[in-house]
């Protein structure tokens, strides 16, 4: 009988090794626990867990042995880590292996925001281009001046990134970081956004963050501002987004996630001012073979009682 489940869509590589190394037995979603017997929910004691299904006290409480939670991501707010910690239940994430890929996308989408990727693209494959002539012009990427909401690890390789890129750097955290001379530091978002051209998000996702990113904070941007977001669909208000969309608050938005997601606001979708991507901020095969081998490094820990590479609680 195993000790070990993995919970969630892993790929070939991850399930595989999670079974040869753990015998852990995968399941698909948290409500398939109910699929075990009393006695193997009883002998749980790690869980590999990924995808963004809530996992909080009632499915903890299914596997009283449970000790320690790896996910597979830096985002663990689909975990309740307060009942895990209620618990005696240790919490770890997978950070830094996918800083690179992420702050590279965010960079890209503003990049294909601003020089209108998208549009182009479509008038080739359309035939557009030969029969209606140029597309309208779009925006100088280079010099913007840009706001980083958030300057953790992923917010400052995507400020690093921009200010080669010539750009005026602001940001807005829970306190002013060790930056570099000229990066300027704001109270609150509002605040921040309607210092700079276009808004780059990378908080944490949570209650702590819902809506963040609101109707205030969208119009103190302006009519030529562009959001991009590759942190959690949570951290905007997406009526306010699409608002601000339809009638011109906003110039555009380029998001990675969404709210509900993989279920999109068909509202959203349907808006030609927004680039959209279904969230594949880490989904090269170098990150995710390294997301996969640190997760697999702290579940290991957790079951032997050894220190945790990357503990959240």
């Amino acid at each position: 009988m195993t000790d070990t489940l993995a919970i969630g869509p892993y790929l070939d590589r991850d399930a595989t090794a999670l079974r040869e190394d753990f015998g852990a037995r995968l399941l698909a979603r948290p409500d398939e626990i109910d699929t075990l017997t009393e006695t193997e929910r009883a002998g749980i004691r790690g869980l590999a867990y990924a995808g963004g299904t809530p996992f909080g006290a009632a499915e903890m409480d299914k596997l009283p042995g449970l000790k320690v939670i790896a996910n597979f991501g830096v985002g663990y707010d689909a975990i309740d880590v307060a009942a895990a910690s209620a618990r005696g239940i240790k919490v770890t994430n997978t950070p830094d292996v996918l800083n690179d890929d992420v702050a590279d996308l965010a960079v890209g989408l503003l990049i294909a925001l601003n020089r209108r990727f998208e549009p182009g693209a479509a008038s080739i494959r359309s035939g557009d281009w030969a029969a209606k002539g140029d597309l309208p012009l779009g925006r100088k990427m280079s010099g913007r001046r840009i706001g980083v909401l958030g300057m953790g690890r992923i917010g400052r390789e995507i400020a690093d990134r921009l200010a080669a890129f010539k750009s005026e750097i602001h940001y807005q955290s829970r306190s002013p970081k060790d930056a570099p001379a000229g990066w300027t530091y704001h109270a609150d978002p509002v605040e921040l956004a309607g210092a700079v051209d276009d808004l780059v998000i990378a908080i944490v996702g949570g209650p702590a963050t819902q809506g963040l990113v609101n109707a205030e904070v969208l119009k103190a941007l302006g009519p030529d501002g562009v959001v991009v977001n590759i942190s959690r669909g949570s951290v905007i208000d997406e009526d306010a987004l699409i608002a601000a969309l339809t009638d011109g608050t906003i110039r555009g938005a380029a998001l990675d996630v969404f709210r509900g997601e993989p279920k999109v606001d068909q509202r959203l979708v349907k808006l030609d001012n927004l680039y959209p991507l279904p969230h594949i901020g880490s989904a090269t095969v170098e990150t995710r073979g390294a997301m996969g081998d640190l997760q697999r490094r702290n579940l290991r820990a957790g079951l032997d009682g050894t220190a945790l590479s990357t503990p959240v609680n």
